[in-house]
C-alpha cells in the first residue's frame, strides 16, 4: 500500500523524523519475516541477545525493530532495572527479586516502565490524530494480556494509521489502533 501522506508534515524535522521513518521501515521490514508467535523463556545472549529468529511476540516485533537501528532494548531494559528495579513490575507480577536480562525486555508491563521514563509518554486518546508514525502503543487485549506495537505511515481504509505488530499470526501491519483499549502511548528515539 502506497504512503498516503509525507511523513515529514507529520513530524516535527530533523533528526526525529529521520529517526520515525527508520524505525517505521524496520518495523514494516519484520512483516517480511516468517515468525511463529512463541513466548516460551529463553536463556539469550547479552548485551545483543535475541530468541531464535524464526520465533516472537509483540515485543519481539519492537526489539528487533529499534535493533535495526543500533538500539539494544535488551542492553538498555536491563541497565536501568539493575539501577531502578523497584520502578519495575516485575517484582509484582512476576515474583522476580531482580532484573533478568534474558526475559525483562521482552514483557509488555516493563516497556512501559521504560519508555516512560526514557522516551515521551503521550497521552492516550481515541483521536487517531493523537498518532503518529514510530510511536508506540500498547493496548491490553481480551484475557487482560498485554501488547504492544509500532504506528506505521501508512493508512487504514478506515483512515486511521495502521500498526505493526504480532498479535499471533507473526508480524503485520493492519488496523488495530483502536481495535483494543490503550493503555500507552510514547515516542521512543534515544539520543
Amino acid at each position: 500500500m502506497k504512503c498516503l501522506f509525507p511523513l515529514m508534515l507529520l513530524l516535527a524535522s530533523g533528526a526525529q523524523a529521520t529517526e520515525a521513518e527508520a524505525l517505521v521501515a524496520a518495523a514494516k521490514a519484520r512483516t517480511e519475516q516468517a515468525v511463529r508467535y512463541d513466548g516460551r523463556y529463553f536463556t539469550i545472549g547479552y548485551p545483543g541477545g535475541d530468541v531464535p529468529a524464526g520465533l516472537g511476540v509483540c515485543t519481539d516485533v519492537v526489539i528487533r525493530s529499534y535493533r535495526r537501528l543500533g538500539v539494544d532494548l535488551q542492553q538498555k531494559v536491563h541497565e536501568d532495572m539493575a539501577q531502578h528495579f523497584a520502578l519495575y513490575p516485575s517484582k509484582r507480577i512476576w515474583g522476580l527479586s531482580r532484573p533478568d536480562s534474558n526475559i525483562d525486555h521482552r514483557r509488555v508491563p516493563n516497556l512501559q516502565v521504560f519508555f516512560s521514563r526514557h522516551g515521551q509518554s503521550l497521552p492516550v486518546s481515541q483521536d487517531p490524530a493523537a498518532y503518529r508514525p514510530g510511536d508506540l502503543v500498547t493496548w491490553m487485549l481480551p484475557g487482560n494480556l498485554p501488547h504492544i506495537g509500532i504506528v506505521s505511515d501508512q493508512r487504514a481504509p478506515s483512515g486511521n494509521l495502521m500498526v505493526v505488530h504480532n498479535i499471533g499470526r507473526g508480524p503485520e501491519q493492519d488496523d488495530s489502533l483502536l481495535r483494543f483499549p490503550i493503555t500507552g502511548h510514547y515516542r521512543y528515539f534515544p539520543q
